[in-house]
């Protein structure tokens, strides 16, 4: 068997185990009682049915109980009307398939240095168990569960900054998931601090030209959204809920005396938070490792949103890619085997049961902080990544 034939071979049957091991997830996930089954993607195609129907996008909600606006910029409904002229059963299919595609694309970006050089024969195979592995961590499974777009945010960003020749205007595939969702505009500072002057101004382009398309297209709605919707962010969902990880999420459920101390606080923490992020992301960026500086922006998009829900935090899987490298040194990887688990484990939620368990002094305590545990986590990665990762970069 010729080389080609055998990479071919693997390469199937490393997607046949991926389709395996993906399947009771996708099973269960979309076997959902139908009112429970892919929420948000249900948000993204009832905006494109009434961009369709010239109505309202930013009025309506979908039927109960979810009772979900939709949240995203006008454009999103733009590109969201393909699905309203999908079923329902095939958009759900053709959706839960893109995500994949999406993380496929992230974890061949992520983890390039792991299925190069020596292990290039094994490639497949590590792929593949690579996509498992990530297929399991909560973030992923929540895009799964609700129907999310992060991970093709996350993919859109990586790809731009990671590809070593893009066919596409690079800053392009930012600019894009900045209009589509607003969070992914922390690259936008990330391009400016490491001074990719041609990068920055083609995304910043982009994001222009989206953001003004709708109000020539749909202009009502347009304004609606940039005017009113934005400045509410209760359409989100409960801002303390144990989904919201973001920094303002952690404070609020602090439950401090005045709303305006737990502002005071927040924008005097992610300040900090952000001086470090994109100081260390330029600083990975200088050192050539693309991979830990687009991670450690991604981490911003996390903690610095006033709302960051759980499966915002898809960045974990380029995080872990940033670790592992080449995989050749043993401490690096297993302390990405340790943030996997910590990720894969529903750690919040344990924090909840803490709560509720009303145990005098060790309830109210550790049960909030176990319940901040992937927003806590994610700042311990922002210093992992910048300070301990290039001291084991520098060791070999």
């Amino acid at each position: 068997m010729t080389g080609g034939a055998r990479q071919w071979w693997l390469w199937t049957t490393a997607g046949l185990i991926i389709i395996l091991g993906i399947s009771p997830l996708v099973d269960y996930w979309l076997s959902n009682p139908d009112d429970q089954r892919l929420v948000d993607l249900d948000v993204y195609r009832t905006g494109g049915e009434m961009v369709l129907q010239g109505r309202a996008v930013y009025d309506f909600v979908t039927p109960a109980p979810q009772l979900l606006p939709f949240t995203y910029p006008p454009i999103a409904a733009l590109l969201a009307t393909p699905l309203a002229a999908m079923s329902w059963t095939t958009a759900q299919w053709v959706w839960t398939a893109g995500i994949f595609v999406a993380l496929a694309v992230t974890v061949a970006y992520a983890f390039r240095e792991t299925l190069a050089g020596e292990r290039k024969p094994y490639a497949p195979w590590v792929f593949a168990l690579l996509m498992l592995a990530c297929t399991y961590l909560m973030p992923i499974r929540d895009q799964v569960r609700f129907g999310q777009v992060d991970i093709l945010l996350v993919a859109l960003c990586l790809a731009d900054c990671a590809a070593r020749r893009p066919w596409w205007p690079r800053g392009f595939l930012i600019g894009l998931a900045t209009a589509v969702k607003l969070t992914p505009g922390v690259f936008l500072i990330y391009l400016l601090v490491t001074r990719q002057w041609r990068t920055f101004w083609m995304a910043s382009l982009v994001t222009a030209l989206l953001t003004l398309l709708p109000f020539v297209v749909i202009p009502e709605d347009a304004t609606a959204f940039w005017f009113h919707a934005l400045l509410d962010p209760e359409r989100l969902g409960s801002n303390a809920a144990t989904t919201n990880q973001s920094v303002r999420g952690m404070l609020i459920r602090l439950y401090l005396p005045s709303d305006l101390l737990t502002t005071a606080i927040w924008v005097a923490v992610i300040a900090v938070i952000g001086w470090y992020g994109f100081r260390f992301a330029r600083e990975a960026h200088e050192r050539g490792d693309t991979i830990a500086a687009v991670a450690l922006t991604g981490l911003m998009a996390v903690l610095l949103s006033p709302v960051a829900w759980i499966h915002h935090l898809a960045w974990v899987v380029v995080v872990l890619g940033a670790l592992v490298g080449d995989a050749r040194d043993a401490t690096r990887v297993k302390v990405a085997a340790g943030v996997w688990l910590y990720y894969v484990l529903p750690i919040p939620w344990w924090g909840v049961t803490l709560k509720a368990a009303e145990i005098p002094v060790l309830s109210p305590v550790l049960g909030k902080i176990v319940q901040n545990a992937y927003g806590l986590g994610a700042i311990a990665l922002v210093w992992i990544l910048g300070t301990w990762l290039p001291k084991k970069r520098y060791s070999l």
